[in-house]
């Protein structure tokens, strides 16, 4: 039986570049950081496993994995165009006080795409991360 999501993948142009952003801007936390080696099949040499979460959430891990990550050069190539035109998302983060958290993060060179603005579900402000891949943070209207 399935218990619960311990992780959840994201794909990175560059994971150093994505370390920093994770962990300056969005004050994550690294989890691990491990060069698995060319042991893995299709994962190419120089596998590195990196992970990051929020401080108060580390039961949950994002993953950072190079385009390259089982796949194979044209492969990696197309994947490495789609996320730095900002073709994916990477989910829904949330925030306690939405207004506070979106000017922390412009001072530190977050790029928003949109600023804070009310929506059924609460308020909401989307960005991107140094890859391309936007996310939604968003702060929980009260039940």
């Amino acid at each position: 039986m399935i218990t619960r999501l311990s992780h959840a993948g994201l794909f990175v142009l560059d994971q150093d570049s994505a370390k920093r952003f994770y962990t300056e801007k969005l004050g994550f936390e690294v989890r691990s950081d491990v060069d698995m080696g060319a042991a893995f099949e299709g994962a190419g040499a120089g596998f590195r496993w990196l992970t990051v979460s929020p401080p108060g959430q580390p039961d949950l891990e994002l993953i950072l994995a190079d385009v390259r990550m089982g796949h194979d050069e044209a492969t990696a190539e197309q994947l490495r165009a789609l996320v730095a035109k900002g073709a994916f998302g990477g989910g829904v983060l949330e925030a306690d006080d939405l207004h506070k958290t979106y000017r922390e993060l412009s001072e530190r060179g977050v790029v928003f795409l949109s600023e804070p603005a009310e929506r059924p579900y609460g308020i909401e402000a989307v960005f991107r991360d140094d890859s391309g891949n936007w996310f939604s943070l968003t702060e929980r209207r009260a039940p």
